[in-house]
Parts: C-alpha cells; structure tokens; sequence
C-alpha cells in the first residue's frame, strides 16, 4: 500500500510527532510511505527528519512559504508523484487543503485539535462543504467526534482512535533509585494559552515556598509569541529567574521526564495528548487539569487531576506530587502499536472501498 500523511508544519507537537511515529511503522510493515506538508520544516524536525529517513520513509517537504496557491500546487505534485492509495490529512487545515484538490485518492482526516476548531463559523461551512470528500474521520478523542457531531453533522464513517505512545522509549530512561537531584517539575507543550503554561508559573511560586531548592522547565513550540513572552515576562516579575527555565522544542523528551521528579499539564482543553501519554508511560508523577480527555488517566497510581485554575490547590498537588515515587503503569490500549494497526486497518477499509468502486 502507498500511504502519504500530510501535516501543517514539521515541527515538535503533537500531529506531526504521532504523524512521524506512523509514517515509520507503517514503513515497516512493508508499506510505501510518504510525509509532506504545506509549510517548511521547523529548525526542531531534523532528528524527527533523520529518523523518517533512516526507515526509508520519503519527506516532501516544501522549502519555503507559498501563498494558498502555492501550497495547492505543492501538495498536488506530491500526490501526483506518489500516487498514494490512502491519504492521512493530520489536522484541519491541512484536510481543508487536500480535500479542494481534484485527485482521486481516499483521503482520512484526523481531528487532533485541542480546541473545537468548528467553533468559527467559516471553519463550519467550509467543513460543511467538504465533509463528503473525505472518507473517513478520524478523532483522537471522543471530543473530537462529539464536536464535529454538533456543528457540521454526522459522517458515513467516523472513528475514535486514541493516540499511542512507544512504551520502549522509557524502558531505558529510568532513573537509578541511588542518584539524589534537586526537585524538578516540568511541563512539555506548545506555548499557547490553552496550555496554561502561565497558571503553573504561579503555582510553581507557591511551591517555592516550602520547597526552595525546587526547579521548573517548560519546553514546547513557539506557537504563540505573544504568550511565550508573558511566561518570560511573569518568570522575571516574580523573580523566579533562577529556578525556571523557559526554552523552546526539545527532542530529548525520555531523558527530561527520566531526570525530573513531577510532570504538570494544566490545559484548559486537549484532544488526546502525545506528552500526557509519554509521561505516564515514564512512570513519573503527573499534576494536570481534570478535563475530559484526561478522565482515562485518574486511576492510575500517580496521577492527580484536579482544578488547577485554583492556584493554592495546584501548588499543594505538585508538592504531593514532589514527594511520591515512579509509578509502573500498564497503558493497555494506548500503545504506538494498537494506534498503528488501527490506522493500518482504515487505510485498508478506505482503499478497498476505492478498488471496490473503480470495478464497478
């Protein structure tokens, strides 16, 4: 089978990485594999890049920003190079843009959105417009499909399918038990004000409090400069510049949840978290917002949900969370390998449906 997946952007966030973690397993399984997009590659993608062509996985990468008319003809070159017999468009725009194309090929949109991206009404009709043109929608949370439900309409085929995560990346990261570090909470996401990363700054000034030689990393693509700069901005106006580090994309994501002591996720909204996932497959302890699509994690051994709008309630769950130790978790379900053979079998139900219809 020809696969081509479609991303926004090559960068460190959630779509791409997941996009990336398919493009190889399905390589793997003897598939031919494509990945494009319709912006250039972000400095951050390179070790993703590397990897992607170390399993013999094609990237089709433009080299500069083009106007709308530009990234159509891009990605219709790519598709008519390739010939794919099933197209993943990995998030909304990029869908939008491979659905107005006249080509043939099955095309699977996958919702990974945080946010109800159907909220804007010109997202709504354009959608409406083009729902038929895909044949299968893919959410990485019941959120996603209940979204879409309610403001464009129902679809032949939707699917749930819960984003997995490469247990065998943390097996040798574990901490030795003997190594004495400093305290360290970290969180790892997009900067952006559904992230929150601002509420843990505040909370995190709480936590010094009784916890002084405690230390704070946040890392994660620069999506939003204005609100990266208000973290920077709050970190210095409350003098917390020595004990929080505020930096970009990191790829060495086992090797920070391994060294830190507690991972916070205080998102007002996600669809189905690849970081959320990575730390509980590390074991680490985890403080995060008790929203929906982390409702899944709240028995786990190690996890608090909780309202972390309340700044003293969040403060007092992070130094909880400061005090306990690794926990093994079984993520029956949420592995790379049943999100990958999911997405294989509707690659395979979109593709025969095809050939199904080119006989008749």
């Amino acid at each position: 089978m020809r696969i081509l997946h479609l991303v926004l952007a090559p960068r460190l966030s959630g779509a791409e990485v997941l996009a990336k973690e398919l493009a190889v397993h399905q390589r793997r399984e003897g598939n031919v594999v494509c990945v494009t997009s319709l912006l250039p590659e972000h400095g951050d993608f390179a070790s993703l890049r590397g990897e992607l062509a170390h399993n013999d996985v094609a990237c089709r990468f433009p080299r500069k920003r083009h106007s709308i008319a530009g990234k159509l003809w891009h990605l219709f070159q790519v598709v008519r190079s390739m010939r794919p017999d099933v197209i993943f468009a990995h998030a909304t725009i990029p869908a939008f843009y491979v659905r107005a194309l006249p080509i043939a090929a099955p095309i699977v949109y996958v919702m990974h959105s945080a946010t109800n991206d159907f909220e804007r009404q010109l997202f709504r009709r354009v959608e409406r417009i083009l729902s038929a043109r895909a044949r299968a929608v893919v959410g990485v949370s019941r959120t996603n499909v209940e979204d879409y439900l309610a403001n464009v309409g129902p679809h032949p085929l939707m699917i749930v399918i819960p984003n997995g995560v490469d247990t065998a990346r943390f097996l040798n990261h574990v901490p030795p038990d003997d190594v004495v570090r400093q305290p360290q909470i970290v969180q790892i996401g997009r900067y952006t004000e559904v992230k929150n990363q601002i509420q843990t700054v505040h909370a995190f000034a709480e936590v010094l409090r009784e916890a002084p030689d405690a230390h704070l990393v946040l890392c994660g693509v620069i999506e939003d400069p204005d609100y990266y700069a208000a973290v920077v901005e709050l970190v210095h106006k409350l003098g917390l510049g020595e004990s929080v580090v505020v930096e970009g994309p990191r790829t060495d994501v086992e090797k920070m949840l391994a060294e830190a002591s507690v991972f916070a996720m205080p998102s007002y909204s996600e669809g189905h978290s690849i970081a959320f996932l990575e730390a509980l497959a590390s074991g680490i302890p985890i403080v995060a917002s008790a929203i929906g699509p982390f409702t899944f994690a709240q028995d786990f051994p190690g996890v608090q949900l909780l309202d972390t709008d309340d700044t003293a309630a969040y403060a007092r769950a992070l130094l909880r969370a400061l005090r306990q130790q690794r926990a093994a978790r079984e993520l029956k379900g949420l592995t790379l390998q049943d999100s990958a053979e999911q997405y294989l079998a509707v690659a395979r139900r979109v593709a025969r449906h095809r050939d199904a219809e080119l006989r008749v």
